[in-house]
């Protein structure tokens, strides 16, 4: 009897532990969601812990103002280049505001042909020490991807029809694989302590435009929905890529575009995006940026995704109080999670200012607005 009640309690002490273990894993679990931030449904439910970590801090950056992002910020600005200052961290940005952006974009067109720089000469080697640097410094990553036209051996912008060709069993379905396979070998490369760095994942944007191969007039919005969902396929399933938030961003919308027409659909997009430039004519951009914001909240809220102004510029910021008067009254209660300004080439070709820029004390001005942050005031998000 003794021997019984010994083992009995045993048991009940063995039972007590287990039950516990799986309260706290439970309580541990739903700690990440609460009331406001809610668990959402994303592309990959494989989703890891980073890119999970990415996709909150993105939501309440939204709540708190606007993350303000820079392409290739510090590969590159004016007059100098990474390769000049092979110690520090340079931005152009930094140089006038004291804090680096919160958002870096990066591109990786012609990692699908085994090179080892990018279309704009950023070697993939910096690309790849950059993005795990600024995800240690907290900041939010963006890649784009201007590939090669599979068809023709040309660039992004040769228009000829090539999605028909690399999707189903298109005549370059292997070598979009092979393409695929590429840029799968590159993310994976780029790891911080041991896993993999969060990445948006931007790619086939701008498909309403009529300048990209994969854009309108050049391949069916059917052929281009097919051409979106294969790659996440092969990506997510394929090649177990699991730390990519997946973003879809047409240009900015006429009258009578219809920003869904390319939409991949639910299970296929974790984030709405526009790209909206100011072609020197302000008083359009601002019309057509409130009406292409307006209207991808509202999707957005109903389809409970996050959504970002992803690409804008205005080359050599030639208007007066660009960023304060322009940019900011528009974007400053839109809900939008970052806007990502484009790069910095040359004096001719360029979106932010640079040391001595005339538009210097506006930029200034813009840092100072208690909803632009930079990379010191995101928000501080953890796994717990």
């Amino acid at each position: 009897m003794i021997t019984k009640l010994k083992v009995f309690n045993k048991i009940y002490s063995i039972t007590k532990v287990f039950f516990f273990l799986i309260l706290i894993s439970l309580s541990s679990c739903n700690s990440f969601y609460n009331s406001v931030y809610q668990k959402p449904k994303l592309v990959d439910k494989k989703v890891s812990e980073n890119a999970k970590i990415l996709h909150k801090k993105l939501f309440y950056t939204a709540k708190k103002g606007i993350a303000i992002g820079h392409q290739d910020a510090t590969s590159y600005g004016i007059g100098w280049n990474e390769k000049d200052f092979p110690n520090i961290m340079k931005s152009d940005v930094e140089d006038i505001v004291g804090d680096l952006p919160a958002v870096f974009g990066f591109d990786i067109g012609r990692i699908e042909l085994g090179r080892k720089e990018n279309l704009d000469t950023v070697s993939f080697a910096f690309m790849r020490k950059t993005m795990i640097e600024a995800h240690k410094k907290g900041a939010i990553i963006t890649v784009s991807w201007h590939l090669d036209n599979p068809t023709t051996g040309g660039d992004s912008w040769d228009n000829t029809p090539a999605v028909k060709d690399i999707i189903g069993e298109g005549i370059h379905k292997k070598k979009y694989e092979l393409w695929l396979k590429r840029v799968a070998d590159f993310f994976k490369t780029v790891k911080y302590e041991g896993k993999l760095v969060p990445i948006i994942f931007r790619p086939f944007h701008e498909m309403n435009g009529k300048w990209f191969w994969w854009g309108e007039g050049n391949c069916t919005s059917e052929e281009y929905v097919q051409l979106w969902q294969e790659t996440v396929h092969a990506l997510r399933d394929e090649h177990k890529l699991h730390n990519l938030i997946y973003a879809y961003s047409p240009n900015k919308l006429n009258p009578s575009d219809n920003y869904m027409k390319y939409y991949p659909g639910d299970d296929y997009v974790d984030i709405l995006g526009i790209d909206v430039y100011d072609f020197k004519n302000s008083e359009e951009y601002v019309s057509s940026l409130k009406s292409s914001l307006a209207l991808i909240k509202q999707i957005a809220t109903e389809k409970n995704k996050l959504f970002a102004f992803t690409e804008t510029g205005l080359e050599t910021i030639s208007t007066e109080n660009w960023y304060t008067e322009v940019v900011y009254p528009v974007i400053e209660n839109s809900g939008i999670a970052w806007v990502l300004f484009w790069r910095n080439y040359k004096t001719t070709h360029h979106y932010m200012p640079f040391k001595g820029h005339k538009s210097e004390e506006d930029f200034l001005e813009f840092k100072s607005f208690s909803k632009t942050l930079f990379l010191k005031d995101l928000p501080n998000i953890t796994k717990d």
